[in-house]
């Protein structure tokens, strides 16, 4: 009862006067310094019983809306939007975050831009591909869009019946286009033109499907059994780089193996150039979604970047290679002069892939799969020509705001867009626009939620974060190539507490030593709680 208390009294403390600064504020007559996106002692404001709450930053939120009312008189359209979103790529694998050179694959255009741009340090995916993928399209978290782990070999899955990001756009007036990898549902409702893009160019599944039974080298098993590899070849999912537009069935062009597989990033990159090309002059603005193929497993370099990084492995050429396709679609928009009225994020959709080798590089504990940070925080970045300026940041973004942010960018900022959603409909995310454009924008987000299926397995606010469900990922096995998605899941004895600022690699626990701030770290995470009693999660697919 008296920890119940304390909580409620903490939650019921309400201070004013938010950071608007990057740097320190002195108060005066009190020792330290406040620091700016730190939040654990604020209270959050609820704009709509379906959305998560958020710290109002009202000067910043009014510089913004400004700045974007004379971008629109100046360009006569609201922005483009560009999500380029890289596939199982690591934290430390560009220069920007210290890797690149380091590691032996050279990111010279990524780094230009992100230096040019806001390089976000704690910016959150979900633990794999699928679900992060769901997470941009829907503005939910994986417990409630139910896509909680990757369908693979014709497993369900799919958006079917979510309001997607696409469709919404298209409804403030956008073209919107898709390229690349999906892996969100392959059945009919679920894939890109029936979600609200106009036109599709990709593949609907993920890399390895599409050869790893096709290769002895890797699964020799499958490929010297003709009746193993026979009932791999007619399971139900699509093998072939397609092509679709709205309202249209998928087009099969060709099917993908192992020998042409090394072209595909190449093809979408072409396809990407020519449709920034055609929108160069238009009345209307473009939401571009990109997802790369690289640098999922298996990587098969193409003539040219074989052996181009330094590394000479795969992985590091496919870096290499993710590099120059960046560079050239960023040329694109440069070039049509759409640059200065065009916001690209850069993000990944997860942490590497460890179990399979060779894989990208993190900093931090755990991989792919896992939520701890190695698993979930994406080497990221947000740039937009002469209207972002440089700068980092600490301030915590998640994903699910790329929904947010994007409809507020259209015309539909805070509460405006829980009337484009069914009342039913939960959105994780929060409008981050004016965090983003305020020169001095400090993050309108106060925590992060790590999901594990459609259980909460931590929260962070500030640099601190309470761990309910750890995964242990040597617990099976300690040798080898050991990742996110080895190992078994536990639950806490009720003190796993890190400090992310003084241990990223999460592995000494602070719980009882650091009550003061624990007290209200675990009453955001009851807070949480309680929002999943009103709005269910759902599950179409997950690990248990």
């Amino acid at each position: 009862m008296k920890t119940t208390n304390w909580i409620t009294f903490i939650c019921g403390i309400c201070f004013t006067g938010f950071l608007q600064a990057q740097e320190p504020v002195k108060v005066t007559g009190k020792k330290g310094y406040d620091q700016p996106n730190q939040y654990l002692v604020k209270k959050s404001t609820v704009l709509a019983p379906n959305m998560e709450p958020v710290m109002v930053n009202e000067q910043q939120n009014s510089n913004v809306k400004k700045k974007l009312a004379d971008l629109e008189k100046k360009y006569g359209k609201k922005p483009n939007i560009v999500i380029f979103l890289l596939d199982d790529v690591g934290y430390l694998d560009f220069g920007f975050n210290g890797g690149g050179t380091a590691v032996g694959n050279a990111t010279p255009a990524i780094d230009r831009y992100a230096n040019n741009g806001l390089i976000l340090s704690s910016a959150y995916s979900q633990p794999s591909c699928s679900p992060t993928r769901a997470t941009i399209m829907t503005g939910q978290n994986q417990i409630h869009h139910g896509i909680q782990s990757p369908p693979m070999y014709g497993q369900p899955g799919g958006l079917e019946g979510l309001t997607s990001i696409a469709k919404l756009l298209s409804g403030q007036g956008y073209t919107t286009q898709a390229i690349g990898k999906w892996h969100i549902g392959e059945n009919d409702g679920s894939q890109p033109q029936n979600v609200g893009f106009d036109d599709f160019r990709g593949f609907l599944s993920v890399s390895d499907m599409y050869t790893e039974w096709r290769d002895e080298a890797f699964n020799p098993e499958v490929v010297l059994s003709p009746e193993r590899y026979d009932y791999i070849n007619k399971l139900p999912f699509n093998k072939s780089d397609v092509h679709a537009v709205k309202g249209g069935k998928v087009e099969n062009l060709y099917e993908i193996t192992t020998d042409n597989i090394q072209d595909l990033d190449q093809k979408w990159m072409q396809y990407g150039v020519e449709f920034l090309k055609k929108q160069k002059g238009s009345k209307k603005p473009f939401f571009l979604y990109y997802g790369t193929r690289g640098c999922h497993f298996d990587n098969y370099p193409n003539d040219y970047y074989k052996g181009r990084s330094a590394a000479r492995t795969s992985y590091s050429d496919c870096i290499v290679e993710m590099n120059d396709i960046f560079n050239n679609l960023m040329k694109t928009i440069e070039e049509t002069g759409e640059a200065e009225n065009t916001i690209v994020f850069f993000l990944s959709d997860n942490g590497p892939e460890a179990e399979v080798a060779p894989h990208g590089r993190t900093p931090f504990r755990g991989a792919k799969g896992s939520t701890w940070e190695g698993g979930v925080r994406s080497p990221a970045f947000v740039y937009w020509k002469g209207v972002i300026e440089p700068r980092k940041s600490d301030g915590l973004f998640d994903f699910s705001d790329l929904f947010n942010t994007s409809l507020s960018l259209a015309g539909k900022p805070g509460a405006d867009l829980a009337k484009l959603v069914p009342a039913s409909t939960y959105i994780d995310g929060i409008d981050q626009a004016s965090f983003l454009l305020d020169p001095n924008g400090v993050s309108n987000r106060r925590s992060v939620f790590y999901c594990w299926n459609e259980k909460v397995a931590a929260v962070r606010v500030d640099e601190f974060k309470f761990v309910a469900l750890p995964q242990i990922l040597n617990s099976v096995v300690q040798a080898g190539h050991i990742g996110g998605f080895s190992g078994t899941v536990q639950q806490s004895a009720g003190s796993n507490m890190f400090n992310l600022y003084t241990n990223p690699q999460e592995d000494e626990t602070i719980g009882i030593r650091h009550i003061p701030m624990g007290i209200p770290l675990q009453a955001e995470y009851l807070r949480y709680l309680e929002v999943l009693k009103k709005y269910p999660p759902k599950k179409q697919i997950g690990l248990d």
